[in-house]
């Protein structure tokens, strides 16, 4: 008997968790949020930007 697996509700289904856009999601770390969103965001999160 084989147990089914529960379906990602993430990516092109349901996008950004910020704004809703379905493309160039970044699933790294939980964050799914698009890149654009990201890149408003990352200082306030704790990313630093090197160059």
């Amino acid at each position: 008997m084989k147990i089914k697996e529960k379906k990602k509700i993430y990516g092109r289904i349901k996008g950004c968790e910020r704004c809703g856009r379905k493309r160039g999601l970044i699933r790294a770390y939980g964050l799914h949020m698009c890149r654009q969103c990201f890149r408003e965001k990352a200082e306030e999160l704790g990313f630093k930007k090197y160059s």
